[in-house]
């Protein structure tokens, strides 16, 4: 009875906590935070149950010993022990009652309460497409940062607090997820470090037959024959009668072969393979821009343009408010001019910011722009949410600061959007205005289109999480309290495409931001035009 009630306290203390379920766990560090006090309420639920089998076998253990002395005595005299009328009745007893209690006590099921809990849990739990999402997350990052298998496997990462390792299991994991999205590049990189750590000696659950088998197809689909046999042959040498490994032994050799006799035909394959790989290559050079920037690799502006660049103590154009305080302004970039507002919001104001906004983090969107709708999107990876003026004082605050030193009219702006960053966390290179050939893009707003930006960090980053514009070679490194600010549009209205930008994945870390998104509408006067697109 004490173990049931002390259950269903259980049970109400891990109801308490929770109001609704989350998903997309992967797409924000703020909300896998959560994750970590489930997994603590579910180990103490564990030990507690651990308690209650332990209490329950001491009471079979001290029955046990009780009745061993017992029938030691017993059997050495039987009629004699029996004789006394007392041992008698008590045999009767034992027999009729106290042996059925024990039946009772030895069939009682103590795990009834942690399966509750569990399944009280389960509805928060993480799903696969959270699994799939994080390891593809660590593919990116691997990718991005131009890290080794191994250096990702030990967890040597820079600016890590709580170093972890991958063991040969979650290798063995990396490796399959990366298998069923066809990716058998990084199929092979995993499945190799998982073989690796076992040959190095590891415990682990993981089959080097299964990592071997998967391992040659990924190897055999990159063209790599004479490899593929090789880790097929092995694999044959630990299960002789893998059926797979058989059959694939036999067309491998086939194939093999049928090579040998067309020598020139390889030859002239291999030419047209090694062409159409210098293709792909060239295909993205955005791409390795991008990350070559996430890495810290770009563009060095010269001696000269880095003499235009300044700091200084700005007061927003004489605004009443900064003329006895003005705030510290740098330059981060030229063209397009970007520069950086240090020591802008303070650590009470980011904290609230982040309570206000945490509740209502979602995943984040993108428009559409064939329907012209809001939508997730694979490349990013991040949660967000829009706080109004009016619902904090706070955020009226920040959206007045933000009118005074710009010099724009944010009555036209978006609410300010917060956003925080999963695993991996990015969002690759986009635009924030709308292109010609997006008429509607805000076409619901009736503001116009995205005139300025105005980003906030909210948070220092201790590896990644840049924010970069590969069309000019430039990287903001995210430091907290300070905000960056950068026109979208000419003062004409045409768009400036230098502006393109990308958040680059978090690679250790836990990054916050939040941005203002001002737009033409009440900017006439403010921002006037002028006569020449490009100015």
């Amino acid at each position: 009875m004490a173990f049931n009630k002390v259950w269903c306290a259980l049970a109400l203390g891990f109801l308490l906590p929770f109001s609704c379920a989350h998903t997309d766990f992967f797409t924000s560090i703020g909300h896998m935070t959560d994750l970590i006090n489930t997994e603590k309420d579910l180990v103490v639920s564990l030990k507690d149950y651990i308690k209650a089998e332990e209490s329950k076998l001491e009471q079979i253990k001290k029955w046990a010993e009780k009745l061993d002395q017992l029938t030691a005595t017993a059997t050495k005299d039987p009629e004699g022990f029996l004789g006394h009328p007392v041992n008698a009745f008590k045999l009767m007893k034992r027999l009729n009652t106290e042996w059925g209690e024990l039946e009772s006590l030895v069939l009682k099921d103590m795990s009834d309460g942690f399966i509750s809990n569990m399944t009280i849990q389960r509805q928060f739990f993480p799903n696969d497409e959270d699994q799939t999402g994080a390891a593809k997350a660590l593919l990116r990052l691997q990718d991005t940062y131009n890290l080794d298998t191994d250096t990702l496997s030990r967890g040597n990462l820079p600016g890590v607090k709580h170093k972890s390792f991958l063991t040969a299991e979650d290798c063995f994991e990396l490796g399959k997820i990366a298998y069923t999205e066809a990716d058998y590049y990084h199929t092979e990189l995993w499945m190799e470090q998982a073989l690796k750590q076992l040959d190095e000696g590891e415990v682990s659950s993981a089959d080097k037959v299964y990592i071997l088998d998967y391992l040659s197809y990924a190897v055999y689909q990159q063209g790599d024959l004479g490899k593929a046999m090789a880790l097929t042959k092995r694999l044959l040498e630990l299960d002789p009668e893998h059926q797979r490994a058989n059959g694939n032994m036999k067309y491998f050799e086939y194939i093999m072969a049928k090579e040998k006799e067309g020598n020139k035909s390889s030859t002239d394959s291999e030419e047209q393979e090694k062409e159409t790989e210098v293709k792909k290559k060239d295909y993205l050079p955005e791409r390795r821009k991008y990350e070559m920037l996430c890495r810290g690799e770009g563009l060095k502006m010269t001696p000269r343009r880095q003499k235009r660049l300044f700091c200084r103590y700005y007061d927003g154009n004489r605004n009443p408010r900064y003329i006895l305080g003005p705030v510290k302004q740098e330059d981060e970039w030229d063209k397009p001019r970007i520069v950086r507002f240090l020591d802008i919001i303070s650590d009470e104001e980011i904290e609230t910011v982040k309570e206000l906004a945490k509740p209502r983090l979602s995943r984040a969107t993108v428009h559409d722009p064939e329907t012209g709708k809001l939508t997730t999107a694979h490349y990013r990876v991040s949660k967000s949410a829009w706080l109004s003026g009016y619902e904090s004082p706070v955020v009226s605050r920040i959206n007045t600061r933000i009118q005074d030193l710009t010099g724009l009219d944010v009555s036209t702006a978006e609410e300010l959007q917060v956003a925080n960053y999963g695993v991996g966390g990015q969002y690759e290179p986009h635009f924030d205005f709308g292109r010609k050939d997006e008429p509607d893009a805000f076409k619901e707003l009736g503001t116009g289109n995205r005139i300025a930006t105005w980003l906030f960090y909210m948070s220092d980053v201790s590896a990644g999480g840049a924010t970069v514009f590969p069309e000019v070679g430039a990287s903001v490194w995210p430091r907290k309290g300070t905000a960056v600010f950068w026109y979208n549009l000419f003062p004409s209205g045409e768009g400036d495409y230098s502006t393109r930008h990308a958040a680059c994945p978090v690679l250790v870390g836990n990054k916050w931001v939040s941005n203002k998104w001002l737009h033409e509408r009440g900017q006439e006067f403010r921002r006037p035009c002028t006569l020449s697109e490009l100015e």
